[in-house]
């Protein structure tokens, strides 16, 4: 494809040249016609004579030989010191002896001349992945929230009126344990499909396999009248997702589980950076002056979420990418 500002598409250089080659125009009203130089038609003209309209197309502008590229294994040192000690492109040059700009020019080109693209643990280039339809496969995990207590949680009243409120609460309640007031956590179990984004939350009282395995059939049936059926499920490492139940009703449904690898959160990322919208969006985004008020909230902005706001990863509400026809991805 031709740059923005190229004065010829192949079209036009072909009907150019055709006025030169078959028309036996003169070279220079058939440029000031296509508001060209001379040399410019003169040169699809020649083209034109020695490779017909296939010689109209764009070339690569790409060398055929570099000999002062940067050797390969100058560039797999810069590229090991990068990664393993997360060096700069001024230290990488200094002990390579080399300049800063070859340093910062292969780390442009192999994608990693910023330290966000680089894993924190490993030093090796984040992998990112999508899979390429609805239901292919959905992230499941719990967040826990505390409980709002009646006249508002510490955050918006203050430490001093938000312990107050929840000894008043948990008092009411019943639930003061030994003198420490409590009012107890709302579990959240949370669905993302890996390809739309599409969220799926339920506020449970626990995080026991039975609760998961119940709000996995709830997920499932949610998604299926959406014309979306669930192929595979990641997981952490959690009881509920190790458990016989889980893997019992994953084989009742059909659906393939895997588990990420302990300790490595970033495989299962995606679910984890929903709940910080979901905190930031929801659960601390406005003065709850109850913990009722604030889950009676939670419907209301899922559905914003799925339908209305501009997610920066897909660039447009999740809800877009349900294209799920019948028949329509198999």
């Amino acid at each position: 494809m031709s740059h923005a500002n190229a004065a010829l598409t192949p079209r036009a250089r072909l009907r150019l040249a055709k006025l030169i080659v078959e028309n036996h125009w003169p070279v220079g009203p058939a440029a000031k016609m296509f508001m060209v130089s001379p040399v410019t038609a003169r040169k699809w003209a020649a083209r034109y004579r020695t490779e017909g309209p296939a010689g109209m197309t764009d070339r690569s502008s790409r060398p055929q030989s570099m000999p002062r590229k940067t050797p390969p294994a100058v560039v797999k040192q810069i590229v090991k010191a990068r990664w393993r000690r997360r060096l700069g492109p001024a230290q990488i040059a200094g002990e390579l002896g080399i300049p800063t700009s070859t340093v910062h020019a292969v780390l442009t080109r192999c994608r990693i001349n910023r330290l966000c693209r680089l894993d924190r643990a490993t030093g090796e280039p984040i992998r990112r992945y999508e899979h390429d339809h609805p239901g292919a496969m959905i992230h499941v995990d719990v967040t826990k929230f505390g409980n709002i207590p009646d006249g508002g949680g510490w955050r918006f009243v203050g430490k001093q009126q938000g312990d107050k409120n929840k000894s008043a609460t948990a008092a009411r309640t019943g639930r003061t344990t030994k003198g420490n007031p409590r009012i107890g956590t709302a579990f959240l179990h949370t669905v993302i499909d890996d390809h739309s984004r599409v969220a799926y939350v339920e506020i449970c009282s626990d995080e026991k396999a039975a609760t998961a395995v119940s709000v996995l059939h709830r997920a499932v049936a949610w998604f299926a009248e959406r014309n979306v059926t669930i192929e595979r499920v990641l997981s952490d490492n959690g009881s509920a997702y190790c458990s016989h139940a889980w893997k019992n009703a994953c084989t009742e449904l059909g659906i393939t589980h895997k588990r990420t690898r302990p300790y490595r959160p970033q495989t299962n990322g995606k679910i984890e950076r929903f709940h910080r919208t979901l905190a930031d969006g929801w659960a601390y985004a406005k003065f709850y002056i109850s913990e009722s008020q604030r889950r009676d909230a939670l419907p209301g902005w899922i559905h914003f979420y799925n339908h209305h706001r501009h997610h920066s990863a897909i660039g447009a509400p999740p809800i877009s990418r349900l294209n799920n026809l019948p028949e329509h991805h198999t």
